[in-house]
């Protein structure tokens, strides 16, 4: 509000949010090139050096040629201030002492400008010069008798030679229109007429137009050196940049499978010697990666063939197991344990048959997705009633935070579902009987699920670790579960089939979680999370 009027200052607010905006684009933009570039770097460095470089040298070439210039100038007003000095006294000597002295004086002047027509060498290298002849009043200035361009000797010069001293002092004056720098010396003359002051005066536009052509050429010349320097960098950054480009776009390649990229070999300098190392380093590479593929291929066929060979005696032996199990009644306490313990052994036994399956299928690329579009409520609900009874058995109480709407999403119930009665039965075996949180949010793109213990929690670095097979964190601790060592493995890798993320937190006395997001369009990529992997009573 000024003087009772409202400024809208909206129109200028925007304007300036905008310039700001966009100077910050450049900036980080600049900057994105300045980081990422190293051929940028090294250009911009040599012409900055370049430049302080030529403005160091300009300055003192300009300061030594304007001072020889100034050097000559006065060297050659002194000697000429002399001669004019004796021309003066001659003439005044000789000069009709009837006459006045502005006549006389003017006489004097007249015979120094046709000297200085008639000059000599020393006066061809003066120049042109403009005398001045000065009787100056002892108290009153209006009776001052003068001949020649009086305002051009500055105040402070004229005091020096009535002190008796032959001085120089640097003024401008006016020629035409414009005002050019001059030299000015003045000197005493002893003469019959007394107190006589001579002044001449030396205007250095040619001096001036010297200096400014010198300036100018070297302007010129720095320019066009500091053009020649950034292509010559360009050049030479380019030859050093370019092999080593080439290298990057070929280990990304390899890196991205391309096992035959390899570096073509040039000459015999550091850069051929570089991508020779280069491909003896991708061969011996490919090859442990073949023998590790083989091997692996081996291993998976291995695992396959006797998961597969062993489900027919295992049948067997279930069958017969069933029928004792069924009869134990009529046996002895001693021959009814050991057949309730053969029973549990073998369904530990046929669940690890049956994920070394599982597994092996994942392996081989052979696992298949039945994604239907439901309720995320659905598998949740089939896993709390799968591990129930073991949360009963440890104490452990299951709590449920789960949204009142539905939440549709595109998954394979039953594999979804064992990834979670897999993280339930992970989280009450580690939970030191407290109790054990499934939380589960949704922000319209994604959905995750994220289950907490507040048992003896992970060390830094086991979070990728507890995703390995038959990985154990404590090999003493006993599972009350039965798990085999690969629920884990296997709900990350059915996490992966939906295109989603199982993560794992942990710090040791504070507990883990694990946290599963997945997309609830199928296909689509994730960019996030609804829920925090950390819990936030742990941040």
């Amino acid at each position: 509000m000024i003087g009772g009027r409202r400024i809208n200052r909206g129109p200028i607010d925007r304007c300036l949010a905008l310039i700001r905006r966009a100077f910050a684009a450049v900036g980080r933009a600049t900057g994105q090139i300045w980081r990422r570039s190293v051929q940028t770097r090294v250009i911009v460095s040599t012409l900055a050096l370049s430049f302080v470089v030529l403005l160091i040298l300009g300055f003192v070439l300009i300061s030594q040629i304007t001072g020889r210039l100034l050097d000559a100038k006065q060297d050659v007003a002194t000697e000429e201030i002399g001669r004019m000095r004796t021309v003066v006294e001659r003439v005044l000597g000789a000069a009709d002492s009837n006459s006045t002295v502005q006549n006389r004086l003017a006489r004097a002047r007249s015979l120094m400008t046709d000297q200085d027509a008639d000059s000599t060498q020393t006066a061809a290298v003066a120049g042109s010069f403009d005398s001045v002849l000065v009787v100056p009043a002892q108290n009153r200035p209006d009776q001052e008798v003068a001949v020649g361009p009086v305002p051009d000797v500055p105040a402070a010069l004229r005091k020096m030679v009535a002190g008796g001293q032959v001085a120089y002092q640097y003024t401008s004056i006016q020629q035409g229109d414009e005002s050019v720098p001059a030299l000015v010396i003045g000197s005493p003359v002893d003469s019959p007429i007394r107190g006589l002051e001579l002044y001449l005066v030396f205007p250095l536009a040619s001096e001036q137009n010297t200096v400014s052509l010198v300036r100018g050429t070297l302007l010129t010349g720095g320019v066009v050196l500091l053009g020649l320097l950034a292509a010559i960098a360009w050049l030479v950054t380019r030859q050093v940049i370019a092999p080593l480009r080439s290298a990057s776009r070929i280990a990304v390649r390899f890196a991205d499978g391309r096992l035959s990229e390899r570096m073509p070999v040039r000459g015999e300098d550091e850069f051929a010697r570089l991508a020779v190392s280069f491909n003896d380093m991708a061969e011996s590479l490919s090859r442990q990666i073949n023998h590790l593929e083989e091997f692996g291929g081996l291993q998976r066929q291995f695992t396959s063939d006797v998961s597969h060979e062993l489900r027919t005696p295992l049948t067997t032996v279930r069958m017969a197991a069933d029928l004792l199990y069924d009869g134990r009644e009529d046996l002895d306490p001693i021959q009814r344990r050991s057949v309730e313990l053969l029973d549990k052994e073998l369904n530990r036994f046929e669940t690890l048959l049956t994920e070394l399956l599982e597994i092996s299928r994942h392996d081989a690329g052979m696992a298949e997705l039945s994604a239907d579009r439901m309720d995320m409520a659905v598998p949740i609900d089939a896993a709390l009633a799968t591990v129930a009874h073991l949360a009963a058995e440890s104490g452990s109480d299951l709590i449920v935070d789960v949204p009142a709407e539905p939440v549709l999403a595109e998954i394979d119930p039953r594999r979804i579902e064992r990834v979670l009665r897999n993280l339930l039965a992970n989280a009450i075996d580690h939970g030191e009987h407290k109790p054990v949180t499934l939380t589960m949010r949704s922000d319209g793109d994604a959905v995750a699920v994220t289950i907490r213990d507040q048992g003896i929690g992970l060390r830094p670095g086991e979070e990728k670790l507890v995703f390995n097979r038959f990985w154990r964190s404590d090999p003493s601790r006993v599972r009350r579960s039965g798990g085999t060592g690969l629920g884990l493995a296997i709900s990350i890798e059915d996490a992966r089939l939906h295109q989603g993320r199982l993560e794992a937190w942990g710090a040791p006395g504070e507990g883990s979680c694990f946290r599963l997001t997945l997309p609830l369009v199928r296909g689509h990529k994730l960019l996030g999370s609804p829920l925090p992997l950390k819990p936030i009573e742990a941040v």
